[in-house]
C-alpha cells in the first residue's frame, strides 16, 4: 500500500489551502493510499475543537476528525 504525508500548515480559514489538503486526504484513502497529516505552525488550527466556523466554510476539526476515524495519522 502507497502512503502519503500531506502538510498542512496555513490557518484553517481565510483560504482554502488548508480545506484542499483535507479533501485531497480524503480522497487518497478512497483510493488505498494511506495518509498521514502533519499539522505545522498555523495548521495546527485545523484540529481546535469548538471553531466559530466562518460563513461559507467547512469546520475544518469535524473534517480531520472523520480521516482520523477511518486510519488517518496525525501529528503536531
Amino acid at each position: 500500500m502507497e502512503k502519503v504525508t500531506v502538510i498542512i500548515q496555513d490557518a484553517p480559514y481565510g483560504t482554502e489551502k488548508a480545506y484542499n489538503a483535507l479533501r485531497y486526504a480524503s480522497a487518497l484513502l478512497a483510493n488505498d493510499v494511506a495518509v498521514n497529516l502533519f499539522l505545522l505552525a498555523d495548521g495546527v488550527g485545523v484540529a481546535r475543537r469548538h471553531q466559530k466556523t466562518p460563513t461559507g466554510y467547512y469546520n475544518t476539526a469535524d473534517m480531520l476528525s472523520q480521516l482520523i476515524a477511518k486510519g488517518v495519522k496525525v501529528k503536531t
